[in-house]
C-alpha cells in the first residue's frame, strides 16, 4: 500500500556526479551514437576572423590536486567583440559559435578549447570591456555552477580600464583571472577552487 503524501517535499539537492558527463559529453564518456560529436566541442566552424587560440588549463581542488571530473563551458564574443546572436550591433562571425564545452581529462585534469581571442565588448555605460571569456564550471562537490571570467595577461592597457576588473576590491587577486601566454597562439588558465590562489568567482 502506498503511503499518502499530504504535501510535496523538496527534492534533495545533489552535486554534479557522473550523470552530467553522460548527458552533456556522451562521446567523451564513451557513449557513441547520441550525437555525431559532443555539443560545444567545436567553436570554430569555418574560416574565422581574428587570432585563433588554444586555451587550456586545469581546475584544482582545495588541496591543489587536479579535478579530473570537471565540466567547463565558455561563452564569448568573436574577434570583433560581437556575439553570434542578439548583438544590437549586428550578428557576429558566422563561422564562430561563441559557446563551447569541455570535460577535463580523466588522467591529467586538463581541459582544452580551440577558439578565437575575443574583441572588446561595450559595457552598459558605453565603456569598453577588456577582451574576456565567461567561464562556468561544474564538478563533484559543487552544488551550484561556478562563474568566473578569463582575461588575458598580454592586454594590460585594456585590463587597466575594464569596468569589471576596476571594481574588484582586492586588486592583488586580479592575477587569478588572467590567462598567461604559453607559446604562439596558446594561453593557460588554471582555476583554483580554494586556497591562497583561489580564483575570483562572480555572482552574475
Amino acid at each position: 500500500m502506498t503511503q499518502p503524501l499530504h504535501d510535496l517535499k523538496e527534492t534533495p539537492s545533489q552535486t554534479a556526479g557522473p550523470y552530467v558527463h553522460i548527458g552533456c559529453v556522451p562521446n567523451r564518456s564513451g557513449i557513441a551514437g547520441v550525437y555525431p560529436e559532443d555539443l560545444g566541442a567545436r567553436l570554430i566552424t569555418g574560416p574565422v576572423d581574428g587570432q585563433q587560440i588554444t586555451l587550456t588549463g586545469v581546475v584544482h581542488d582545495g588541496a591543489g590536486a587536479p579535478l579530473k571530473d570537471a565540466l567547463l563551458e565558455i561563452w564569448q564574443a568573436d574577434a570583433a567583440g560581437r556575439f553570434v546572436a542578439g548583438d544590437p550591433r549586428g550578428p557576429g562571425d558566422p563561422h564562430f559559435t561563441g559557446w563551447g564545452r569541455s570535460a577535463s581529462d580523466g588522467a591529467t585534469g586538463a581541459y582544452l578549447f580551440e577558439t578565437v581571442k575575443p574583441g572588446r565588448v561595450p559595457f552598459r555605460d558605453g565603456s569598453l570591456q577588456a577582451p574576456h571569456i565567461s567561464l562556468w564550471i561544474v564538478a563533484r562537490g559543487i552544488n551550484l555552477g561556478l562563474q568566473t571570467r578569463i582575461y588575458f595577461a598580454d592586454e594590460p592597457a585594456a585590463n587597466a580600464e575594464d569596468p569589471i576588473l576596476t571594481r574588484i576590491e582586492h586588486q592583488r587577486r586580479i592575477p587569478t583571472l588572467l590567462a598567461l601566454p604559453e607559446g604562439p597562439d596558446r594561453y593557460r588558465f588554471d582555476v583554483h577552487l580554494q586556497g591562497p590562489q583561489e580564483t575570483i568567482f562572480f555572482d552574475f
